[in-house]
């Protein structure tokens, strides 16, 4: 039921799945586990100790279960190999450093559940790109984005955004496909015009199945005036397409 402190620290593991009796993970419990890839954790987990898994530079990818409340200090601190991280509505707290130095990660979203962000949650994560709540502007710490290049996005009816937010530029993320006269074939291509603030980064992703969707990325557009027109240069490869925006 409970994983001790330090239990497998520093050990030669590759992948760990977590059985769903264990309820905590406590400090240090795979800190310094250079290769380990990958890890499944159960939502019976309701807490998980500081630097649990820390220098795991090697992880590429982390569910936090749906029961956790607080991401703790430093818990995948240089986790330099690490590209995405899910976090549930459940969290309301992310500790100090908890994702410093992650260089690999390049974007995240923030649920509208976490009021606070430690000081230097997300320092020296070079590659991070965007970083979208999905709710009011949470409590930042000093040095949240020290290092960072990221643009933060938030997104309409939420309260407390300014023009910078723990020193890094906001964007109002609000794209939408516009139904007017560019809408449909135009120079032979079919395509539709993006609208929404103005210097919004947007991904146009398309599928060919609804029920079982595979999205691929097929161009990114700068939204420079608060708009752009989109085509799709491939369109007649397919008998059907759906389009679908979302940040980079």
């Amino acid at each position: 039921t409970i994983i001790g402190d330090e239990a497998f620290y520093g050990c030669n593991l590759f992948s760990v799945i977590i059985p769903s009796s264990v309820t905590s993970i406590g400090v240090s419990v795979f800190e310094d586990c250079a290769n380990l890839k990958s890890v499944t954790i159960p939502n019976s987990v309701i807490s998980i100790g500081q630097s649990a898994f820390q220098n795991c530079t090697s992880l590429t990818n982390i569910i936090i279960p749906n029961r956790i409340t607080i991401i703790p200090e430093s818990a995948f601190q240089n986790c330099f190999s690490l590209t995405s991280v899910m976090i549930p509505n459940s969290v309301v707290g992310i500790g100090v450093s908890t994702f410093a130095g992650c260089t690999d990660l390049t974007s995240i979203t923030i649920p509208n559940s976490v009021r606070s962000i430690g000081y230097e949650d997300f320092d020296d994560c070079t590659n991070l790109n965007s970083v979208i709540f999905q709710g009011n502007a949470p409590g930042l710490g000093l040095n949240v984005f020290l290092g960072d290049q990221a643009t933060v996005y938030y997104l309409p009816n939420t309260t407390g955004w300014g023009v910078l937010f723990g020193g890094r530029p906001t964007l109002l993320l609000n794209p939408h496909v516009q139904n007017d006269s560019s809408f449909g074939m135009q120079n032979n291509q079919f395509g539709f015009n993006i609208a929404g603030s103005s210097n919004l980064v947007i991904v146009v992703e398309a599928s060919t199945n609804l029920s079982d969707p595979v999205w691929q990325p097929i161009q990114t557009n700068t939204l420079t005036g608060g708009s752009v027109y989109f085509s799709d240069p491939q369109w007649t490869n397919y008998p059907g397409r759906y389009y679908r925006l979302r940040s980079p």
